[in-house]
């Protein structure tokens, strides 16, 4: 499997967990896909103050047909390389690869 094959998500119980990778100041607001095992999101959004933050939890919240109070930042506060985690029943977009669930965590 390569990098760019590795699934972004994984189900945590009933949420999903999302391995994301932002580029702020972009010239765009944009869902690029997936590569290195990470969903790619740009934002024209700076990262003072929280705002591209805000703006990945905006896009994501769409990509994902969710409300946006259902998604959390848990990983990646200060940094370009962040974890989400979606909470709730989600139908999931064909081209977001998940980790299948496993039984019994094996």
């Amino acid at each position: 499997m390569s990098n760019t094959d590795r699934s972004v998500a994984r189900w945590q119980g009933d949420h999903l967990i999302v391995q994301v990778r932002v580029q702020p100041r972009a010239s765009s607001n944009e869902i690029q896909g997936v590569e290195h095992g990470q969903l790619r999101v740009r934002t024209t959004a700076s990262p003072t103050d929280g705002k591209a933050n805000k703006a990945v939890i905006r896009l994501l919240a769409d990509y994902l047909g969710v409300p946006q109070s259902r998604i959390t930042l848990t990983r990646g506060l200060t940094h370009r390389n962040k974890q989400v985690t979606v909470s709730g029943p989600i139908d999931l977009p064909e081209d977001l690869p998940v980790a299948t669930r496993v039984a019994n965590g094996l």
